[in-house]
């Protein structure tokens, strides 16, 4: 028998888009789908739409309910799902008419708890180029801990929940934290550490678009919540999983890297406090990270430049990342 996959679909605002999104997962290869559509508390449009998909695909269930962001949404979905597999997908992005079932094919010649394709980004209102899908598609498997050390050292394995496949079981005992941004970065390590196979395919399956409006676009003292996530990372992994902490801490490290280059984009004064504490955690885990032959080449080149002093670091990152007119 064919699993049911759940796929759950996160909207807030989203009504210039979400008919595109819709319209990709239901025209999907693979039919046994229940499609759950949570409209967290949208005044575009946007749940008056989604009823409409709704009347006319039965396998599209709709659930209102008052704004709690994305986590909140994506919680309520996994509250009442239905299926034995699970993919989300953010209602302005796109997935490939293969998409389940080529993760599909993986996960099931791969025996993994999660199957992972790639993505393409793509910008505004166009869709992104996909190509055909032909045969067996060739992927890796990585064991738990490879796939947890991959995550962290920023190896080709990203922490997003869109883009792959899981089995739903992973989530009887985890939600996503609520009120913050990088709530995936949060519950990775507990799913991870659910997995003895996590499989991964080059074969682009999704489409992430790339927008003003994005979250992950706009500097706000939200995203320094980054920070408190990859510290808390740290903290587990030193009192839980000894042998992780070092690729969580390069993690860490890129998080102080990011958010020092983007407070000094913006005004000092009011990111004083964000730049402080960037700058005193590139000084703290710098020189073993330095050292630690798998942290990526862009973090080492950035301790390199620090050790010539905070303000030559911020010009150089500046310089080096100043968006092109």
């Amino acid at each position: 028998m064919e699993p049911l996959v759940s796929v759950i679909v996160p909207v807030y605002n989203a009504v210039q888009f979400l008919g595109q999104c819709l319209d990709s997962i239901v025209a999907q290869s693979y039919g046994h789908l229940e499609i759950i559509v949570v409209d967290d508390g949208s005044d575009d449009g946007s749940g008056e739409l989604s009823d409409q998909w709704a009347a006319r695909d039965s396998r599209i269930r709709v659930i209102h309910q008052p704004n709690g962001g994305h986590s909140a949404a994506r919680n309520t979905a996994l509250d009442v799902m239905r299926g034995d597999l699970v993919m989300m997908v953010d209602s302005d992005d796109i997935v490939h008419p293969q998409f389940v079932t080529t993760l599909l094919d993986v996960m099931q010649h791969s025996h993994a708890d999660i199957a992972v394709g790639g993505y393409v980004p793509f910008y505004g209102p166009e869709s992104p180029h996909f190509k055909p899908t032909s045969g067996a598609p060739s992927f890796q498997t990585l064991t738990q801990e490879e796939a947890i050390l991959a995550v962290f050292y920023q190896h080709g394995l990203t922490h997003s929940p869109w883009g792959r496949l899981f089995k739903a079981s992973l989530f009887k005992d985890i939600r996503f934290p609520l009120g913050i941004i990088y709530e995936d970065l949060a519950i990775i390590y507990p799913l991870l550490k659910q997995c003895q196979c996590v499989a991964v395919t080059g074969t682009v399956l999704y489409g992430y678009r790339q927008h003003a409006s994005n979250s992950m676009r706009v500097f706000s003292h939200r995203r320094t919540a980054v920070l408190d996530v990859c510290e808390n990372l740290e903290q587990t992994m030193q009192a839980q999983a000894p042998q992780y902490l070092r690729a969580v801490r390069s993690r860490l490290l890129s998080a102080y890297f990011n958010m020092l280059l983007l407070c000094n984009q913006h005004d000092r004064d009011e990111y004083r406090q964000v730049d402080e504490r960037c700058w005193t955690g590139i000084k703290r885990l710098r020189w073993n990270c330095l050292l630690d032959k798998s942290v990526r080449l862009k973090n080492k080149l950035g301790i390199l430049v620090s050790y010539c002093g905070h303000w030559f670091l911020c010009d150089v990152m500046g310089r080096r990342f100043k968006p092109q007119p």
